[in-house]
């Protein structure tokens, strides 16, 4: 069994939600606070929510975190 870890990131903007929404529904966890940012090279805001996620399987740097 094994713990994974994702950190979500997107523009401030309803995507973001909707990014973080469909990991909850796909069993993922919030872990810990957003953390909001400006992105002076693109001149917007920026999101981040870090998720984790129990599974079956052993960790392996293969996985496609996305899919699990």
């Amino acid at each position: 069994m094994a713990k994974l870890y994702r950190l979500l990131t997107e523009e401030d903007t309803s995507a973001f939600c909707h990014k973080v929404s469909d990991a909850l529904a796909k069993g993922w966890e919030l872990y810990g606070d957003p953390s909001y940012a400006f992105d002076t090279a693109n001149n917007m805001m920026r999101c981040a929510q870090a998720v984790t996620k129990e599974v079956e399987a052993d960790y392996s740097p293969e996985m496609k975190l996305g899919q699990q």
